[in-house]
């Protein structure tokens, strides 16, 4: 069964940054990519960032030159570096993956491309 645990969220000041982290567990085959969500109360879930195999990226425009999406595959490891975080990046942050193996996909940023969710962590950015 495919596990994705998020960690690292926590409450920080405007301009400071945190690091989250997933790891995957039961993950059978290659994960041509995944990537980070976040939703925001009363907010559609949007793209973050998302991250191919061969470490292609793609981030959301609010985000970009912020944030750093990057992985380890040998420790099966997602990371979201923020920094400069902004009251608005306030929200539930989760990681997400594909169905092993597919290798076919029309856009990172769009949530249908993914199958398997982690329950999110929390980040809470106050003014």
């Amino acid at each position: 069964q495919v596990q994705l645990q998020e960690s690292g969220g926590g409450s920080v000041q405007a301009g400071g940054s945190l690091k989250l982290s997933c790891v995957v567990s039961g993950y059978i085959g290659t994960r041509y990519y995944w990537g980070w969500f976040r939703q925001a109360p009363g907010q559609e879930r949007e793209i973050v960032a998302g991250i191919t195999f061969n470490d292609m990226t793609t981030y959301g425009d609010s985000v970009k030159g912020r944030f750093t999406i990057s992985q380890d595959k040998t420790e099966n490891t997602l990371y979201l570096e923020m920094t400069n975080l902004r009251p608005e990046d306030t929200a539930m942050y989760y990681c997400a993956a594909p169905t092993p193996g597919r290798n076919k996909w029309l856009s990172l940023r769009r949530s249908s491309e993914y199958e398997y969710w982690g329950r999110g962590t929390q980040v809470t950015v106050s003014s």
